[in-house]
């Protein structure tokens, strides 16, 4: 949350807006000036007491226990008639507080007034879905192969029938999430929330909650005031369903439900929630084989499975091994601030006839090893060398290019101590005996070369 400085400098310049900030607990924690005239107390009797000992009927205390926003309701306090609106505050989708103002029916006397407000209350919107936004984009699918071109331009028309649900297949690390991310950013849902949920990593008993969210007292151990649910967090955008293949039998009966319905139930609630919310699923797993088994409920597989895109595996895409790598070049070289330029041909020729299982993932991070091993050369170019650690996969000799007598050296060095240390359970007076240097030496060369002293 902002300090009280800025919010002092954002809200007491308006003298027709009446601001107010309590915590969870309904405790006062910002309160601006106009706020203060009208409830004629001072900041010592407000501040950290519960707002509805100082005014009862206040909305925020709904707010707080329903999580919903109370908007344009009439307050009326001291002889002042006001417009009032009480928004929930979440962090990590827990509710943190309320945040309440309330407008001068004066106001409308002035029409900048009424402009800068909207603006602040657009501000506020942009920040609560700040972390629930799309971050890529079609430009970063990056490709050129028949059937991965084929791939992007279905994902590319079915971005804008923003109703439809996709099944995005293929295996792990060939890119299914950067399609979503794209396809949520190419929909009129754009300026709406993105929420991924990955089904694998949540427990099974603690999924329906995740998804559906709960109200307060809904079980033991739930989180005061009640939290929202996935779905209610993506309304109007986007909810990935990533690695829907690992979802429980039990969940997906659910999740069926609120596909056909459009609507859910909070646990421990009585009241439907209306939805409209698009829904992309995932998975590396196949789901027609899964359901002739069955492991997966075969109405949600047809369900979710309306438009089906499959990502190609990289091996069947070799062609554009060298753009993803230049691609990747550019991207790390930004992120890990390193200034390596060039891949060789010969290193190229390597990549290519790997056979890449993790895909487009391993790919970069099998770039980023041999970038980080070409800046510890002082080096600008890739080598073979550098994908050395491929070269053992692929049980193949990697020659030594262009790497230096120095380097060789260097790394033979290493080797050795290292062996050394290994040989004699890391005793270090052994380890010089051993290498017929003294102490101090080896302990230089420990440091020299980032070997652990313990």
């Amino acid at each position: 949350m902002l300090g009280n400085e800025k919010l002092d400098e954002i809200f007491n310049q308006n003298p027709y807006m009446a601001v107010l900030i309590v915590d969870k607990e309904g405790k006062v924690q910002y309160i601006n000036e106009t706020y203060l005239r009208v409830l004629r107390l001072s900041i010592e009797e407000v501040f950290g007491k519960p707002i509805i000992s100082i005014t009862p009927h206040t909305k925020t205390a709904k707010v707080l226990s329903t999580g919903k926003a109370i908007t344009a309701y009439n307050w009326n306090i001291n002889g002042h008639q006001m417009i009032g609106c009480a928004i929930p505050l979440f962090k990590k989708d827990e509710i943190v507080g309320c945040f309440a103002y309330s407008i001068s029916l004066n106001i409308w006397d002035s029409k900048n007034l009424v402009e800068k407000l909207l603006s602040e209350i657009n501000m506020l919107k942009d920040e609560v879905h700040k972390s629930h936004s799309a971050k890529y984009g079609f430009d970063d699918i990056v490709g050129n192969a028949k059937m991965f071109l084929s791939a992007k331009s279905l994902a590319q028309q079915v971005a804008r029938q923003i109703q439809t649900k996709v099944l995005i297949i293929g295996e792990s690390g060939t890119g299914k999430e950067l399609f979503a991310h794209a396809m949520h950013n190419a929909s009129a849902r754009s300026q709406y929330p993105f929420v991924r949920v990955n089904c694998a990593a949540i427990p099974e008993n603690l999924l329906e909650a995740e998804l559906f969210g709960y109200e307060d007292g809904a079980f033991t151990g739930a989180k005061k005031g009640g939290r929202l649910g996935k779905f209610e967090l993506a309304n109007y955008g986007t909810i990935f369903l990533d690695e829907i293949g690992e979802m429980p039998m039990s969940m997906q009966s659910k999740l069926l439900v609120v596909l056909q319905e459009r609507e859910l139930e909070r646990l421990g609630g009585e009241n439907s929630i209306k939805l409209n919310v698009r829904v992309i699923a995932a998975t590396n797993r196949n789901l027609q084989n899964m359901v002739e088994k069955g492991l997966f409920r075969e109405d949600l597989y047809y369900r979710l499975n309306v438009v089906q895109i499959e990502v190609p595996a990289l091996r069947h895409r070799q062609e554009d091994i060298g753009m993803l790598a230049e691609y990747f070049l550019h991207k790390l070289n930004h992120r890990l601030k390193t200034p390596v330029a060039h891949i060789s041909r010969e290193a190229l020729n390597l990549l290519t006839r790997y056979s890449w299982p993790g895909n487009v993932r391993e790919l970069e991070n099998a770039l980023e090893r041999a970038m980080s091993l070409a800046y510890m050369e002082k080096t600008d170019s890739l080598g073979n060398r550098h994908f050395a650690f491929l070269c053992e996969k692929m049980k193949v000799n990697c020659p030594l290019g262009q790497k230096s007598l120095k380097i060789a050296t260097r790394e033979f060095e290493e080797h050795i101590i290292a062996k050394a240390l290994e040989e004699t359970g890391s005793d270090k007076v052994k380890t010089a005996e051993y290498l017929g240097i003294d102490l101090s030496s080896l302990y230089r060369k420990l440091k020299k070369y980032g070997i652990s002293i313990n």
